[in-house]
């Protein structure tokens, strides 16, 4: 059997290439650091934002609204607050910005806080997405379901209380939108597509691989979903890699291998820097990482039984890295792995549900899993602890060993994790 040419021929053109982009990457950042520094010594700057998300927090007797906003002019995201409810909130204001000296220039890339005076709240256009938005909303009786369905389709940001209900429970990779629910909406939209195209192009052009045309179609559809639902780091990352994958299928080249991911993710960072700073983004990436890992190591068995040891080890394998951010443990989080592959059935069947105005009939049960309770530990674990983890993780790629050593790390972490529960 001929192997498929690889990427790089050797690791020489990897590490030229790898050099090229990272100089390119520091050329940008060196352009982004002049907008910052130019930004924080102007004392008064007036820009229209688009508001992310709008809640109101009560200190005392005394609340306040926090923003977050993204200024277009900018380029940039950030906090501020505001004494206007958050009804009363637009989906764009007009802000006289305050910028301060102390700024970092980390929080102009990420998202830091800038004091900000409201000047004016614009009036809510009328577009397809509030139009997807009120179809949405007419079918729930609940705000808890409203808020869930336009967070996995719309890419919304979630409550606070939902958040915490999502955390607990160890789903937020389902709920932000990412490379998971893009492959799941490519598969159904190449099925689909297919059922149509290929009697269409068996009679008049079979000559044609249908493969790559409908693959091609599906990308298109897939781009316009990116950009329909604002680009969130994860799911431009999963695009981009999906894009290049097809690019790279079509050439009949090697596609799982490690120097794709780690091309791609500098090819992303060339031209939007700013991911630099987003936990969402490098979250994405080392999942990616670990199923890469996986199935170099266990793609010789059948699809069934391969696709189990993915969903259960990427749960295994990624909890040491979101315990390095995230404290939060519950036995709930055991369900982890079940509800992802459950998953991967109820994202289509919810988006026809609601397609054909019945998009309620699931909310009973969702409505239940997210009002289970369980005992909640806090724990994070040292940093330099989760640096060697990374480290075993990288040397997992070169040696089957290691991997299995890896593996060992990552379930004794899962035992002593939730071991506190029962101990």
């Amino acid at each position: 059997m001929l192997e498929k040419p690889k990427l790089f021929l050797n690791l020489k053109e990897f590490w030229f290439l790898f050099i090229t982009l990272f100089f390119l990457l520091l050329v940008r950042l060196s352009f982004i650091y002049e907008a910052y520094d130019a930004f924080r010594e102007t004392p008064v700057y007036f820009t229209d934002v688009e508001v992310i998300q709008a809640y109101e927090k009560w200190n005392d007797d005394e609340y306040h609204t926090i923003l977050k906003v993204y200024s277009p002019s900018l380029d940039i995201s950030f906090f501020s607050r505001t004494k206007i409810r958050s009804d009363d909130i637009s989906k764009k204001l007009r802000l006289k910005l305050f910028p301060s000296k102390t700024m970092s220039f980390f929080d102009y890339l990420g998202t830091g806080y800038i004091s900000a005076q409201v000047k004016n709240i614009y009036p809510n256009k009328k577009s397809n997405k509030n139009a997807l938005f009120r179809l949405v909303e007419a079918q729930h009786s609940s705000d808890l379901m409203v808020d869930f369905y336009e967070a996995i389709f719309f890419a919304e940001p979630l409550e606070q209380g939902l958040r915490r209900e999502v955390s607990v429970l160890g789903i937020s990779h389902l709920i932000a939108l990412s490379g998971f629910h893009l492959a799941i909406l490519s598969a159904v939209l190449f099925f689909l597509i297919r059922l149509f195209y290929r009697p269409f192009q068996q009679r008049f052009f079979p000559y044609r691989f249908d493969l790559f045309d409908i693959g091609f179609l599906v990308l298109l559809l897939l781009a316009w979903y990116v950009w329909f639902v604002g680009s969130p780091p994860s799911l431009l990352r999963s695009y981009a890699m999906m894009l290049v994958a097809w690019i790279l299928l079509v050439f009949g080249m090697e596609l799982l291998s490690f120097f794709f991911l780690s091309t791609t993710v500098l090819v992303l960072l060339v031209l939007f820097p700013k991911l630099l700073l987003s936990l969402a983004f490098w979250f994405s990436v080392i999942g990616v990482f670990y199923i890469f890992l996986l199935l170099q190591y266990f793609s010789s068995l059948n699809k069934y039984l391969t696709t189990l040891l993915i969903s259960f080890g990427i749960f295994i394998l990624m909890l040491p890295i979101v315990h390095l951010i995230f404290p939060i443990t519950s036995k709930l989080q055991l369900l982890s792995p079940f509800l992802s592959l459950l998953f991967s059935f109820f994202y289509p069947l919810s988006m026809l549900l609601h397609f054909f105005h019945i998009g309620d009939i699931l909310d009973v049960g969702l409505l239940q899993l997210f009002s289970l309770k369980s005992e909640e530990l806090l724990r994070l674990i040292p940093l330099n602890y989760g640096l060697f983890y990374l480290l075993l993780s990288f040397l997992a790629v070169y040696s089957k060993w290691i991997f299995y050593l890896l593996m060992v790390v990552a379930l004794s972490f899962s035992v002593w994790l939730f071991s506190g529960f029962w101990v």
